[in-house]
């Protein structure tokens, strides 16, 4: 059995990682030519971790399996990055983001971690800065900051609504002058399929040309998984089409532990579902809670008659209109965190106050803040994302509120992490969403990307030597090995037992399927007959899908039905996994509700005394249960609490 050490230093905690820092191992400059590094995944966690660790020397070879690192889904994020700069002077600091991070997160993220997340957030605004990255300023030109939820001070820097794409570019533009130099070789369209252990050691992975279909070996002295979320496992998602889970989830068949599958984030600001062939849904910023009012009617018969399409919203008077978030929350309002939003949210439909045709939206209400500011104002301020919403729902904005309901944003939960993010397998790291690490059962806007580049750009190149330090007398690693030969070997394997099944019924279809079973049993409200309901529904899935799959197209080729059928039936194992952690967590934190754990208030009742921990998951087997490891969460610098936002 593997045993948890997540390595915290000792000490005061503002100084925990300074002390780390300067007692950890170090390699020489010279040394760092002779080690290499796989980084799977571009994003902004394994972009920024690239181009850091090939500036600092190390031989850096990269996979993502878009046709260009700048595809990678960091693009897509909006709103902005989180920094305790405190330009607004409205009293913000490293300790208030650290404390806002914590309570976001409804106390079940490590005190150490998310401290030094906060403490390097502002080294990433100037980095990012001095990359030309173009953040908002004000009009005497200075650097511009807006609010986020869960937040009570401003300090979201931003670039309209197109943060993420903005960020990514100078992450992608650091990565190509490595490229350039020959420190960072990058392969695109390949999907990393495995990781090779040799010695209990983390030492190269097996990869899948995605357009030719060739199985390739890769050796390292150590590998970092930047792969990303498994919010997919839910079909309807946020996220791009491509996300997976895979690389993780083969990773924690290879004995990387699992933290926390069951916490994964809904986002209250999406375009809602609007049939059943839609494959995706759409991401409306979390910065528009900034400008826009949220709202439903307060008379049933008023929700009635939208429903039916019989009613226009602005021909209801204000006193009519139930600012519900303003009216629960005063001291937050509209900018609430993401699980207690999309809570109120559902409540109110399900009572049946929905303003849409299923009765599963709500108002997103701009009226109020145009009148305040002007149309040019908010222009400027959200004009992308307005366009984005007129050109996906053919209603214009401006004059008419926006319908938003909640949807699958992000994942708290991943691999198991210690303070050096490194996994349960030496010389395997995981960073950004890949890991389990900072936001604890709920992420608050604008930490994503903070969490991404802090690992990327300010933590792994720190770390990553402590354990490389040790290897300088290793020489390159070799692929002609037993291990290899096994590692490529279960991969085709793998793939061919798929392939081979030639049932009937797509990937697609199966992974909708799935998507049902979660959103109805392992969504936004779970209970225990429910949770087990459900692992007996994914067991008679798992069942049917390797009965009756078909995989279209040639196996030794570019083939996408293949890769679904891969992403699938690791998702389908995922999916077990989050019942089964879920079904565990007998208590209601963040953004997992349970509905047998709740205030008078309908809130989320916490059980401290029993679930002060990290869940911890070792894989034990394809036909076994995983065993439940524990990491108790300890918390000496602030006092833990029932949440409120009112």
């Amino acid at each position: 059995m593997t045993e948890l050490n997540a390595k915290i230093p000792a000490g005061p905690l503002a100084q925990k990682w300074s002390n780390h820092k300067a007692h950890i191992n170090v390699v020489s400059p010279a040394n760092k030519r002779k080690l290499d590094v796989i980084i799977v995944g571009t994003g902004l966690a394994g972009g920024s971790a690239a181009a850091s660790l090939a500036e600092l020397g190390y031989n850096v070879t990269t996979f993502c399996y878009q046709d260009s690192p700048r595809r990678a889904h960091s693009i897509a994020a909006q709103g902005g990055i989180n920094a305790a700069k405190n330009y607004t002077n409205d009293n913000d600091s490293i300790y208030r983001l650290f404390y806002e991070t914590i309570k976001g997160g409804d106390y079940r993220a490590r005190e150490a971690n998310v401290y030094r997340l906060a403490e390097v957030s502002n080294a990433i605004i100037d980095q990012c800065v001095a990359q030309g990255v173009p953040f908002a300023r004000d009009y005497g030109g200075l650097l511009d900051n807006r609010s986020f939820g869960g937040a009570l001070v401003s300090r979201t820097f931003y670039a309209r609504g197109q943060t993420g794409q903005q960020l990514l570019l100078g992450c992608y533009g650091a990565m190509n002058r490595q490229i350039e130099k020959g420190k960072i070789k990058s392969y695109t369209r390949h999907e990393v399929l495995d990781v090779v252990i040799v010695d209990g050691k983390a030492r190269g992975v097996i990869a899948r040309d995605l357009v030719t279909g060739k199985i390739e070996r890769f050796g390292a002295h150590a590998v970092v998984l930047a792969t990303g979320g498994y919010g997919n496992v839910f079909f309807l998602s946020t996220n791009a089409m491509g996300c997976n889970g895979s690389a993780a989830w083969q990773a924690y068949k290879r004995g990387a532990m699992f933290g926390n599958p069951c916490f994964v984030q809904i986002h209250p600001t999406c375009i809602p579902v609007h049939g059943d062939q839609q494959s995706k849904l759409t991401l409306m910023s979390e910065s528009l809670r900034n400008d826009g009012r949220v709202w439903v009617p307060k008379k049933l018969e008023d929700a009635k008659k939208l429903q039916a399409g019989t009613l226009n919203p602005n021909d209801i008077p204000d006193e009519d209109r139930d600012f519900y978030l303003e009216r629960r929350y005063p001291a937050f309002g509209n900018l609430v965190p993401r699980d207690v939003a999309s809570r109120a949210a559902k409540e109110r439909c399900d009572a049946g106050f929905g303003v849409n045709n299923t009765g599963k939206a709500v108002f997103l209400d701009f009226k109020y803040a145009i009148e305040r500011l002007g149309r040019h104002v908010i222009e400027e301020r959200y004009g992308n994302l307005f366009q984005m919403y007129e050109k996906i729902t053919a209603v214009d904005p401006y004059h008419n509120p926006m319908m938003i309901y909640p949807a699958i944003h992000y994942s708290m939960g991943g691999l198991w992490v210690d303070y050096n993010l490194m996994t349960t397998i030496p010389g395997l790291y995981a960073i950004g969403e890949c890991n389990f690490s900072d936001h604890g059962a709920n992420r608050l806007g604008a930490s994503a990307l903070m969490q991404g580049l802090a690992d990327g750009y300010f933590v792994l190149p720190y770390t990553i030597g402590d354990y490389l330090a040790h290897d300088i007398q290793t020489p390159k690693i070799k692929t002609n090995t037993p291990e290899f030969d096994a590692a490529e070997k279960n991969v085709t394997d793998r793939l061919r037992k798929l392939y081979d099944i030639k049932g009937t019924k797509s990937p697609d279809h199966f992974h909708k399927m799935l998507g049902h079973i979660m959103w109805d049993y392992i969504g936004m409200a779970r209970e225990a007959e429910g949770l087990k309901k459900a692992i007996q529904l994914i067991a008679e899935l798992k069942e049917e899908f390797y009965k009756d799959l078909r995989i279209t197209g040639e196996f030794t080729a570019m083939n996408n039905e293949l890769e679904k059928a891969g992403r699938v039936a690791d998702f389908i194992d995922i999916a077990h996994l989050m019942a089964l952690d879920a079904l565990n967590r007998n208590e209601s934190c963040g953004g997992h509700f349970r509905l047998e754990s709740v205030t008078e208030e309908g809130e989320a009742k916490r059980d401290d005394e029993h679930y002060q921990y990290v869940s911890v998951w070792e894989y034990k087997g394809d036909d076994k249960e995983p065993e439940l490891h524990k990491e108790d969460l300890v918390f000496e610098n602030i006092q833990v609490a029932q949440r409120s936002y009112k």
